[in-house]
């Protein structure tokens, strides 16, 4: 027998949601549009004739005083989340079906309210004092919600239950489901499968159900397979409890306020191993963290830390020390009163275990050595003052580099793994020179090498020229042309990339700009 579930329903809740949202009030006749059809509409509605699936026109024109409002899930999604929590107070496993309609296993709530009534009864104060969105100004208050609960056994009878509010006795579910229509097996109302039962004269879930479920497999596939077993009540799914988010913030409240960094610190090594264990006790490990820091004016100061591997109490700790020395000593805008809160949030946590230590089965010291006197060099010269570098998309070996302040996560602004037509073949230049510097590439009568408007070198180049030094070229492969997109203000112009070698053996990557007709060292090869 499936198991025996409570269900939660909000009637027409995605226009009590569109109402709420524009601040009017849905006792009218109501519908909500998406794609220019409604999906949902408000009982007044329906008794003028609007139903789900109409066309705007269609609706309007059996009911003219309609009124027409666009579906927001979002909004549906952030008012409903009140009365879950407020399920999740009474009995913690609560399955979001879809914003307006939860589950919720009787098994466990009965056992301690003593009865299935009892369940009812406690949920609906709870759901009754659920605390609503408050409105904005000028808007009337939301209306109070209203909400539906029914018991059966499985999530599809309990559903059906719900929406005529009512408890269906254990056993009994087969016999409630049979005498409904058959499109109470889709609330969209847009099922194929649906229009296909009517056609062939199944009109009930009771005659849908009488048929063999092999037959059932064979004409209408795994969909119309697990239709056929919800219109029996055998829907036997388990119940899919959402977890109730971890509050995984530490706050420290200092009272009196506190101007010494050493007594902040030591203060909050406890709130650092209390963050480190909450963390462990859910399976993860912090690698970035934000730290916020209050004093008793309202000053704050928010920063975000980012470790290489995880953060442990120490460089918790650590972290706090320094970015109060560099908020109290070192800022341009000291504050002017006393430490009362502190906040460590995790921003970015991996599962417990998945950061490794050395290859060899060292501890790393060095390293994390490094890491903590960049944290600190960071803290007291400012968030850019250290900087890593990281490859990124583009054409040009310049364009390819970019640096980040350390510590911060190295996503780049354009994908390397694309094409990149025009890019330089490997290998890659070992010293990029930024800015570039004004060279020359003569041919063998002294005259300087021009590319033409199509890649064209007329006279092969000779000597290099850099400053006063004049290199003879024993060997040289290009051009690379790239033309800029003119379209975008600050993108280079036609250009023409060679590589050359001298005959000490240095190799140069040399640009020529067709616009200007001039030449510049842009990176050599070791």
């Amino acid at each position: 027998m499936p198991p025996r579930m409570i269900a939660v329903w909000c009637p027409d809740w995605p226009v009590t949601a569109a109402c709420a949202d524009v601040g009017t009030s849905d006792e009218g006749p109501v519908a909500v549009l998406t794609a220019n059809r409604v999906v949902a509409c408000s009982h007044e509605a329906r008794e003028f004739g609007v139903r789900r699936g109409l066309r705007r026109r269609e609706a309007q024109a059996r009911c003219p005083e309609l009124a027409v409002l666009p579906r927001n899930e979002a909004a549906e999604a952030r008012l409903f989340e009140p009365i879950v929590l407020a399920l999740e107070s009474i009995a913690p496993g609560v399955e979001v079906t879809r914003p307006g309609l939860a589950a919720i296993g009787v098994r466990g709530p009965t056992r301690y309210f003593g009865s299935e009534t009892a369940v009812l009864h406690a949920l609906s104060r709870a759901v009754g004092a659920a605390p609503a969105e408050e409105a904005p100004a000028g808007r009337p208050p939301a209306d109070p919600i209203t909400a539906l609960i029914g018991v059966a056994d499985g999530s599809f009878a309990a559903e059906q239950a719900a929406r005529q509010g009512i408890i269906v006795p254990s056993g009994e579910s087969a016999g409630f489901l049979a005498e409904l229509p058959v499109s109470s097996l889709d609330a969209s109302g847009d099922s194929p499968l649906i229009d296909l039962l009517r056609r062939l004269g199944l009109r009930t879930l009771g005659s849908f159900a009488a048929l063999p479920p092999g037959e059932v497999h064979a004409r209408f596939g795994p969909e119309g397979a697990w239709a056929h077993r919800q219109a029996g009540g055998r829907d036997d799914r388990p119940l899919a409890a959402r977890r109730p988010p971890a509050e995984l913030v530490a706050t420290l409240d200092l009272e009196p306020p506190v101007d010494r960094i050493d007594t902040v610190a030591f203060s909050a090594r406890a709130m650092a191993e209390q963050f480190i264990a909450d963390l462990a006790g859910h399976g993860l490990a912090c690698a970035c963290l934000e730290l916020q820091a209050i004093t008793e004016n309202g000053e704050e100061t928010v920063r975000r830390w980012r470790h290489a591997g995880v953060l442990s109490t120490v460089d918790v700790v650590d972290r706090i020390r320094w970015q109060l020395e560099g908020w109290l000593r070192g800022g341009s805008h000291p504050p002017t009163g006393g430490i009362t809160r502190l906040r460590l949030v995790p921003v970015e946590t991996v599962p417990l275990g998945v950061h490794q230590q050395a290859l060899w089965g060292g501890s790393g010291a060095d390293d994390e050595r490094a890491h903590r006197a960049l944290a600190r060099v960071q803290t007291l010269l400012g968030h850019g003052s250290v900087l890593t570098p990281m490859i990124d998309g583009g054409r040009d070996p310049l364009r390819r580099t970019r640096l980040v302040p350390w510590g911060d996560a190295p996503v780049p602004e354009h994908s390397p793994e694309q094409p990149w037509p025009g890019h330089l073949p490997a290998p890659a230049p070992s010293v990029l020179i930024d800015p570039p510097r004004p060279a020359q590439v003569l041919d063998a009568t002294g005259q300087a090498v021009t590319v033409d408007d199509r890649g064209v070198v007329p006279r092969p180049p000779a000597r290099f020229v850099l400053g006063n030094e004049a290199r003879a070229i024993t060997s040289w492969a290009g051009p690379w042309p790239v033309d800029g997109s003119w379209w975008v203000p600050d993108a280079p112009s036609r250009e023409a990339r060679f590589q050359l070698v001298d005959v000490q053996g240095r190799a140069y990557l040399v640009t020529y700009t067709t616009a200007g007709r001039c030449w510049t060292l842009t990176a050599t090869y070791d």
